[in-house]
């Protein structure tokens, strides 16, 4: 190597260690919580499409293999239009609310910026591109090292960057709060307490903090950061210092040692987020994948729905009272691949064990957070008869009539999983994509055409149609796009 190439590589080694101290991306701070502005469920509903109904669909973690899925839900939901005694319209736009946990938020995210828009290039851009080999080259770039060794930076700040260059643009959530679209929550999961951490304003008002300024690739950055294999995504924590208070109802059940007990598991998810708002014990917070605490984006929408339930029990006015149907989308990629691990003596080895025992207890809840769902369903059926029975009309007795009080919904828990496909074969082939952020094109044109056959061959999707009196008109799929 000659001088002049040494003091060039000396100047290109010197940029990069400057570049590698510039600080992470920080969420600002606020100096007053204001619960009438930001992105939150309470200023989005004047977005609801009808009052009658609340539309959610919640999208699971997996990996390109969820993205597709879901994104083939939406893509199904677009193309079909629902035709009742109110009139005629798009599916798509009877969604008010979508979670996204992991690869899933991708999906979510996307949709509440880009809109009608993300049909045009999601495949290209995102679906069918190889996003962790584009992670792994650049966390082997020379380049990156210093950043990389930089305090506050890891591979997932990296995967982030990239994010933003292929999909979200530098778009933050304030870009989704001008928007007209459904409401997106894209949850994380705080890697000390194991708090499920909601990148909506509400949650932010804890830290004290402006979700608006906070982009959407650091939001799926950190819905995606797998332990081990991604680094955490770290944001500050300003909380006590904006003057923050609770709704008033919340302080009706914090404040109690025995809440209703419909509501006894939101009650602690809201008592964990609170315990996160001591900034000056807990100036950072690291977060990691959703899916730690949430894999399939349910628990978020069942803390709500029982809080909700605990209100009208307790005779308290909420923002539901008038809906007859609170439809759920329940869009789960989960995969079980095979193994032959039981027809061998030799165990399996160290990093096999480390991811199934990572998976299996986030699957197995998976599970029964839509057993919840369903039983929740249940309950509430069974007080609506009893409440619209002659005999309990004709009852004069508060005490029986205060113990039926209960929300007046009618919940569809429309569950859209691998295993209610009817072709095994097609089943046995989804089951075998791996957790990846890459996938062959034909899986991923295979996973987008499976999230239709699934919904439209769903009992409960069924009879969502009968009891709203409803036929559906869709559009085929454009062609080459699905299987």
């Amino acid at each position: 190597m000659n001088r002049t190439q040494l003091s060039s590589w000396c100047l290109a080694a010197c940029m990069a260690l400057l570049a590698g101290c510039a600080n992470r991306p920080v969420n600002p701070p606020i100096v007053q919580a204001n619960p009438g502005s930001g992105y939150r469920f309470e200023t989005r509903q004047a977005e609801v499409k009808d009052k009658d109904a609340l539309v959610i669909l919640a999208f699971s973690g997996g990996g390109t293999r969820a993205a597709a899925f879901s994104y083939g839900v939406l893509e199904y939901l677009r193309r079909t239009e629902i035709v009742t005694p109110k009139g005629r319209g798009r599916l798509i736009d009877q969604v008010d609310i979508i979670t996204g946990v992991s690869g899933g938020s991708f999906t979510a995210l996307a949709y509440g910026l880009y809109g009608d828009k993300l049909f045009d290039d999601y495949e290209q851009r995102f679906l069918k591109r190889n996003v962790q080999g584009a992670i792994i080259s650049r966390s082997f770039n020379p380049g990156n090292w210093a950043r990389l060794s930089s305090l506050g930076w890891g591979r997932s700040e990296l995967a982030s960057e990239l994010y933003d260059e292929i999909l979200f643009n530098n778009a933050t959530f304030g870009d989704l709060n001008r928007g007209k679209g459904p409401l997106i929550l894209a949850s994380a999961t705080d890697i000390s307490s194991g708090a499920r951490v909601v990148f909506q304003q509400s949650v932010f008002d804890v830290l004290c903090s402006d979700l608006n300024a906070v982009p959407l690739s650091r939001a799926a950055a950190a819905s995606s950061a797998v332990p081990v294999v991604l680094s955490p995504i770290t944001i500050n924590n300003y909380g006590g210092t904006c003057h923050m208070t609770p709704p008033p109802w919340v302080n009706r059940f914090l404040d109690t040692d025995k809440p209703p007990r419909p509501a006894a598991r939101a009650i602690r998810s809201l008592r964990s987020l609170s315990e996160l708002g001591d900034g000056v014990k807990r100036p950072y917070l690291h977060l990691v994948d959703g899916g730690v605490s949430d894999n399939v984006g349910m628990r978020g929408v069942l803390d709500a729905l029982e809080v909700l339930e605990a209100m009208q029990e307790a005779g308290m006015p909420t923002q539901l009272d008038s809906a007859k149907r609170i439809v759920v989308f329940i869009v789960n990629s989960l995969s079980v691949p095979p193994t032959q691990w039981d027809e061998s003596e030799s165990p399996p080895g160290s990093v096999q064990i480390l991811l199934k025992s990572s998976g299996v207890p986030i699957d197995r809840y998976s599970f029964e957070a839509v057993e919840l769902l369903r039983d929740m369903a249940a309950r509430w059926d069974t007080m609506r008869r009893v409440r619209n029975s002659q005999a309990m009309a004709d009852n004069k007795d508060p005490a029986l009539a205060a113990a039926i009080r209960g929300p007046n919904a009618e919940i569809y828990a429309i569950d859209v999983s691998f295993a209610a496909l009817k072709d095994k074969a097609e089943l046995d082939y989804l089951n075998r994509q791996p957790t990846t952020f890459v996938l062959p094109d034909e899986a991923v044109d295979r996973l987008r055409a499976a999230a239709g056959t699934i919904i439209s061959g769903s009992p409960e999707f069924k009879r969502l149609l009968k009891d709203v009196d409803g036929s559906l008109v869709s559009e085929p799929a454009r062609p080459g796009n699905q299987r």
